[in-house]
């Protein structure tokens, strides 16, 4: 994990590094999943994330070396205990104000799970298990279990990322990050739209959406379609909430959450200890005949 300017104590007084959302992650060690003409490289040593999905011989993901390597801008990773940003790391549980480390600009973005190793507890041909212990200090003082699942076959790919409270009662968002390359069309249809203010944090009410270029989070009830030359990538995911970034000439990123960015103050989802919250997501192709 990368250092920044800024290290909260511990209570020996040793700083801790900070996670660093724009430094270099290298995939390490990639585990290649395959059904079909569906191929997934698995990088549980770069946040447990998806390093690459090819289809039929396509690559539909930004990879590490395109990206320069940054953690936050590459592949498809998991976001937990919270998804996007946490207005300068600050909300507030239980009458109590907690502040998390800043890890991008000016605020706590995509939690603690995207630069951290993934442990491998299932993996075979087409299917794989990890999971995460979540810290309980300075950087989230609640613990907690993340886990993913992976399951392809020829033509889909299904993915679940849970988090389990241990036994303190916890916020939590949950999300996926997938950096696509650029599509040749999106189709997206959202009913509304979360506005941002002056930091660049999402606010109430939701608004109709506006016109793109957008990097927003968004109200959505139907399917999400990536169009790539012949192929066509269906998104569905259990959730009504998208974030979606379309301004970057390379990427278009498409995120599923279990609520919106600053969620801890926006949209309280609180777990009971031993409760559990997840989100399911499915990829499925078809190719234009």
């Amino acid at each position: 994990m990368a250092a920044s300017g800024r290290f909260p104590l511990m209570a020996n007084d040793t700083p801790l590094p900070i996670d660093d959302a724009t430094a270099p992650l290298p995939a390490g060690h990639l585990h290649w999943l395959r059904a079909g003409r569906l191929e997934v490289a698995l990088a549980p040593e770069a946040g447990g994330r998806i390093a690459q999905i090819r289809y039929d011989g396509v690559d539909w993901l930004v990879d590490a070396q395109e990206a320069g390597a940054a953690a936050i801008a590459w592949g498809c990773y998991p976001m937990v205990p919270w998804a996007g940003r946490i207005r300068r790391g600050r909300f507030q549980f239980d009458d109590k104000t907690y502040a998390l480390p800043i890890n991008f600009e000016s605020h706590a973005i995509h939690g603690v799970g995207f630069t951290r190793p993934w442990q491998i507890h299932r993996i075979e041909a087409d299917a794989a298990t990890l999971s995460l212990a979540l810290p309980k200090d300075e950087y989230w003082p609640f613990g907690g279990t993340a886990t993913q699942v992976m399951q392809l076959s020829p033509d889909s790919l299904r993915l679940q990322l849970a988090v389990q409270a241990d036994q303190h009662a916890m916020p939590a968002v949950l999300g996926w990050h997938p950096w696509f390359r650029k599509p040749d069309r999106l189709q997206f249809a959202p009913t509304g739209m979360y506005p941002r203010d002056g930091e660049g944090i999402a606010v109430l009410p939701v608004i109709n959406a506006p016109p793109g270029p957008w990097d927003d989070c968004f109200v959505s009830h139907g399917e999400v379609v990536l169009e790539t030359g012949a192929q066509r990538l269906h998104l569905h995911a259990d959730t009504d909430h998208w974030v979606v970034y379309d301004a970057a000439p390379h990427a278009t990123c498409v995120e599923p959450q279990t609520g919106p960015p600053d969620g801890f103050t926006l949209a309280p989802n609180r777990l009971e200890p031993g409760e559990r919250l997840a989100l399911d997501l499915e990829f499925q192709w078809h190719i234009a005949t």
